[in-house]
């Protein structure tokens, strides 16, 4: 992993359930969204960096 680099978690909108670890900038200011599929849901949402 880069010195420039974090590790994210994404977890779902609509079940709340972390499902995703990815590593990523750390010079954003925005949070990485990312429509990816969800297991406990069955279907693809949207996905939200969580801290």
């Amino acid at each position: 992993m880069a010195k420039d680099e974090k590790k994210i978690i994404l977890a779902c909108e609509v079940c709340l359930s972390r499902n995703y670890t990815t590593h990523g900038s750390k010079n954003r200011n925005k949070r990485l969204e990312l429509k990816k599929y969800c297991p406990k849901c069955g279907k693809a949402t949207l996905h939200k960096e969580t801290k």
